[in-house]
């Protein structure tokens, strides 16, 4: 169950991460607006604000959102292709708005912490959490929710067939605990 729970953070996560910054340069004057919380949950304002934006774009112009979705396709490939170019560019992107704005950066690594800490100590409650965030996200698109799904399961058979593949720890529980 650990295990799951902790591959469905890192997809979402990576999800998350891949998507609003190709958003941002796929929309003619969308930015990623580093002032919204980074990470923020679903369901929060401002990534509610940003979806609504969106929405609205995808109604008025929807060949650019079809463009748009083309371009996060191509970026989601690139990534697989060259997973350490886009985490360095990723990682640059964050030290650029860190320098930028180093007050907020604190902050986030001060949340971070403050989560970290949390989860250790009521890891029940943190994947609790965890899990009703995805059943959330799940019941909103249920078809992203089978591909994540899809692919933990794939990430499971390949760990079963080959441990030494897989990170030490996570892959002592069986699929589907």
């Amino acid at each position: 169950m650990e295990r799951v729970l902790h591959t469905q953070i890192f997809l979402l996560a990576l999800l998350a991460a891949c998507t609003v910054p190709a958003l941002a340069q796929g929309l003619p004057g969308a930015t990623v607006n580093s002032d919204s919380k980074a990470g923020a949950t679903s369901g929060s304002p401002d990534r509610d604000a940003m979806k609504s934006r969106i929405q609205e774009r995808c109604k008025d112009n929807p060949q650019q959102c079809e463009d748009m979705k083309a371009k996060i396709k191509e970026r989601r490939e690139q990534c697989k292709a060259d997973p350490q170019k886009c985490r360095e560019e990723r990682q640059a992107r964050v030290a650029e708005r860190c320098k930028a704005n180093p007050q907020r950066c604190e902050e986030e690594k001060a949340r971070r912490e403050k989560r970290r800490e949390e989860c250790k100590a009521d890891p029940e409650k943190c994947r609790a959490d965890t899990k009703a965030r995805f059943e959330a996200r799940c019941k909103a698109n249920p078809q992203q929710c089978e591909e994540i799904k899809a692919k933990i399961k794939q990430r499971q058979e390949q760990c079963q067939a080959d441990p030494a593949k897989c990170p030490a720890g996570k892959n002592s529980q069986p699929p589907g605990k």
